[in-house]
């Protein structure tokens, strides 16, 4: 064999399956060893490899998963976005999650990096105490539905000290969103740190104690954002600090938009019944691409309350010049009520 032969041998990817090593999708087999067998199988492997894990195998019931070690995560999106329709079809078959953890408890994740999801980097659902940490995510800023990381039905969740470049949001809390502490995240590009969209289910919890604090934005197509259906139904938003933001060429740094419609078909005149209170800004600077920097548009017939804005500093690097010269940003509110103290830049509307 030839030294080329030999070099193209080496480099050649290889996939193993969990099915190969005796994993089985039926919702009730410990798939453990045949993970653990696929993995050591492929790390002990000359050339590049891979573990393949098939639609309907998802990480459930566990308690004390450690997932970490300094992999990859490749979801080969690229090959799955151009079949993304769910914007026009509401019946769109979802496309995989790179990883889905499901009734997960007293777990860790930590450095890993996930690159091109066909949809949500990591989903978790319905889990209790885990710690997400020195995670590095990457995908097109273009990429359909590849939030970083969505949350929903879950408690006590840490994501700490990671980056998040993604075509979605880079994090995003759902219903039953409880207890969950973000820290020293960079998020961009991407659509912010998203709240919501809330209200659209009758079996919607409420989503309460949320801290995002350290954390910097760049370049993503809003900042802070809390958003919900009208009409809803009726929920609880309530004890939500965001602490110490760093925001740089954003688009609508702080944002509540009780009329969240992503669809033109919507009802413009319904109203939200979500209830929005307790929820604090602080600390937040930086550049914003939008002329209405803070926007607080709460529900007619649920108006927010004690909504607290201190320290915010926003300057405006768009584009163009109003009649009066160059145009400057403004903060927009409805049917909110709050305080501003501190610096307020643009003068709150509060």
């Amino acid at each position: 064999m030839s030294t080329l032969q030999c070099l193209n041998q080496v480099q050649a990817k290889t996939y193993f399956s969990v099915l190969q090593f005796g994993a089985c999708a039926d919702g009730k087999t410990d798939n453990n060893k045949a993970f653990m067998a696929a993995w050591n199988q492929a790390c002990n492997s000359l050339g590049e490899n891979g573990v393949l894990i098939p639609t309907g195998i998802s990480f459930q019931y566990i308690d004390q998963l450690m997932i970490n070690g300094g992999g990859s995560l490749d979801g080969e999106g690229a090959s799955a976005w151009p079949l993304n329709n769910c914007s026009k079809d509401p019946n769109c078959p979802p496309l995989p999650v790179s990883m889905r953890l499901d009734f997960v408890t007293n777990s860790r994740i930590s450095s890993i990096t996930s690159i091109n999801s066909k949809n949500f980097h990591f989903n978790i659902f319905a889990c209790k105490n885990i710690t997400i940490s020195r995670i590095r995510i990457s995908a097109p800023e273009d990429s359909p539905n590849t939030d970083g990381k969505h949350l929903g039905s879950s408690t006590d969740i840490r994501i700490l000290d990671s980056v998040f470049g993604t075509g979605d949001n880079c994090i995003s809390m759902g219903p039953g969103s409880k207890n969950i502490n973000i820290n020293n995240v960079h998020c961009g590009p991407g659509h912010g740190i998203s709240i919501g969209s809330l209200g659209g289910s009758q079996m919607d919890a409420d989503v309460t104690g949320i801290i995002v604090r350290n954390c910097s934005l760049v370049g993503t197509s809003n900042g802070i954002r809390i958003k919900t259906w009208a009409p809803s139904y009726p929920l609880l938003v309530s004890n939500l600090t965001f602490e110490q933001i760093k925001l740089r060429n954003v688009s609508n740094p702080i944002f509540i938009d009780q009329q969240y419609c992503p669809s033109r078909t919507c009802d413009q005149k319904s109203s939200s019944s979500v209830k929005i209170k307790d929820v604090k800004f602080t600390q937040m600077w930086g550049t914003t691409k939008s002329q209405v920097a803070i926007n607080l548009q709460c529900s007619k017939s649920t108006p927010c309350e004690r909504i607290d804005l201190n320290d915010i500093n926003m300057g405006y690097i768009g584009q163009g010049k109003g009649p009066k010269g160059p145009i400057s940003i403004t903060s927009s509110c409805a049917n909110v009520h709050g305080v501003a103290s501190g610096k307020q830049h643009p003068s709150s509307c509060l």
